[in-house]
Parts: C-alpha cells; structure tokens; sequence
C-alpha cells in the first residue's frame, strides 16, 4: 500500500473542517462567558467586585459584574472572530496534518506512531496558529477592552482588524505569535494522545478507530484534553473550539496596555509573576 493511498480526498477534509466547525461554533457559543472571564483573570489577574472583596463566588461575581457593568454584549465579547476562525482554522489543521499523516505511515501499519503524530499534530498546529493569529489577537482585544479605561473600543471585528493593522501594522496583527508558537506542545501532546487511546479502546473492542462508539469517542477526546491541558496550562488559552493554543504569556502579548510592559516570550513570565504579586488581594 503507498502512501498516496492514504491521501486525504478533498471532500473529506472539508467534511472534517465543516463538522470541527459547527461543534466548534456551538461550544465556543456556549462556554463564551466563561471564557471572556478566564481571559480577564489571566490577563488581568484576579478581579476586586463591588463589595471590594472577592469572597463568595468568583466566576458568579464576575459574571454579574460583566452583565451590571457591560450587558449581555460584554458576556459574548470576542465570539465574532471565533467564529469566523474555526472554518479556516480547522481546514488549515485538518488539511496539513492528513498530509503529513500520510506522508509519514509506514506501508504496514494503519496508525502513525507517537513520534510520527507528534510530528504532524506539530506541523499542524503550527500551520494553524500562523493562518488564524490575527483573529485570536482581535479576540483577546475584545474580551479585555471593557477593563481598559481610556481606551476607544473596537466596533467590531473588521473594525478592530483595521484599526490594529492601521496603528500597529503587521506587528501587531501577530502579536503573541512567538509564544502561540512556542506552545504547540499542547497540540502535540494533545492529539497523539488522543489517536493513542481510540487505538487502545478499538484494539479492546475488536473494531476500527472509525468505528468507536460516540462514548469511546468523548472518552477519549476528554482524557487527552485534560492531560495536556494539565502539562500545558501556563502557556495555554482555552478552548478545543480551535486546534490552535492560545496561551496565558501571548495573551499579555496581545493585548494592548501601557501596565506592564512585555518585550518578549522571555521577559513576559518573569513579568507576569511579578505583576501577579503586586497585584494579589490582601
């Protein structure tokens, strides 16, 4: 069996981008509050409510001081880039890492092994993360904008596209794409992992990987998310809803801000924990 017998048909990696962007549509719509807050803590570190205490419920707090203080538009802030990435977003992943995935089978074997994942879920996510920057800095500028006083707010997304390409150019269109970079060992955690256990559970079975169960399935999406998530954290922002990590340190790179400073990926941890110290409640 040849390689190119592996190829991907064009049709299937269209079904594959279209089918990763709807269920990446309905879950980025449905986790978006809770995202527009985790973006804030981890930019922004942890906020002082209204009380001027955080005791009680955090993630509740933050909520209701999102909706008092913003309304409902303040919760979903950044979903329109999201949106708009997961198609290319998945498509650009899907398509790299078949190709990569059937350049790299062995004629034997029908599944890569882990080194040869790694490598095309590497390739993959790199290729993503270079494609989709852009909207996931627009994204991060919009989640953050209503806690940076004295700053004009982006219309929207094309608004917010202009207005960075115009004032910081190309520079800061792909801000935080060093350490988005850096960070794609998420994905290659992540998917080999991922591939591993469908193995494990159709060789268990006595099937195929394509013919696992929806239950075997969310198994093993589950485990191998929170396996990397866990290695990854500190580099990592959030969300399946895109094959791309986005990660705590590029997220300080993205936004824009005069307090503090972040010259770069190496500056950028030292500063964080720094920042993080002067900043905790008392």
């Amino acid at each position: 069996m040849s390689a190119d017998s592996h190829a991907p048909s064009p049709r299937g990696l269209l079904c594959n981008a279209g089918a990763g962007a709807a269920a990446g549509v309905i879950a980025a719509t449905f986790v978006c509050p809770l995202d527009v807050i985790k973006i804030r803590f981890q930019v922004h570190g942890l906020p002082k409510l209204d009380n001027g205490s955080i005791k009680g419920s955090l993630i509740v707090g933050s909520l209701e001081q999102i909706f008092q203080k913003e309304g409902l538009r303040g919760m979903y802030r950044g979903l329109g880039p999201t949106v708009l990435a997961l198609l290319p977003n998945w498509a650009v992943y899907f398509s790299i890492y078949e190709q990569l995935e059937s350049r790299l089978s062995s004629n034997d074997e029908n599944h890569l092994s882990v080194g040869a994942n790694v490598i095309a879920a590497s390739g993959a996510g790199a290729a993503t993360t270079i494609f989709t920057n852009s909207l996931w800095v627009v994204k991060t500028r919009l989640q953050t904008q209503g806690m940076r006083a004295g700053v004009v707010p982006y219309r929207s997304t094309l608004s917010a596209l202009g207005r960075i390409a115009h004032e910081e150019g190309i520079r800061g269109l792909y801000s935080g794409l060093v350490p988005a970079l850096a960070g794609i060992s998420h994905v290659a955690i992540q998917f080999p992992t991922y591939e591993k256990i469908k193995y494990h559970l159709a060789s268990q079975d006595n099937t195929t990987m394509d013919k696992l169960s929806a239950r075997d399935v969310a198994v093993a999406s589950s485990v191998s998310k929170i396996f990397a998530s866990t290695l990854t954290y500190p580099h990592e922002h959030p969300s399946f809803s895109s094959p791309s990590p986005r990660f705590a340190i590029s997220l300080h790179l993205q936004r824009k801000s005069s307090s503090p400073a972040y010259s770069s990926l190496f500056s950028s941890p030292s500063t964080v924990i720094r920042y993080g110290r002067k900043t905790q409640p008392s």
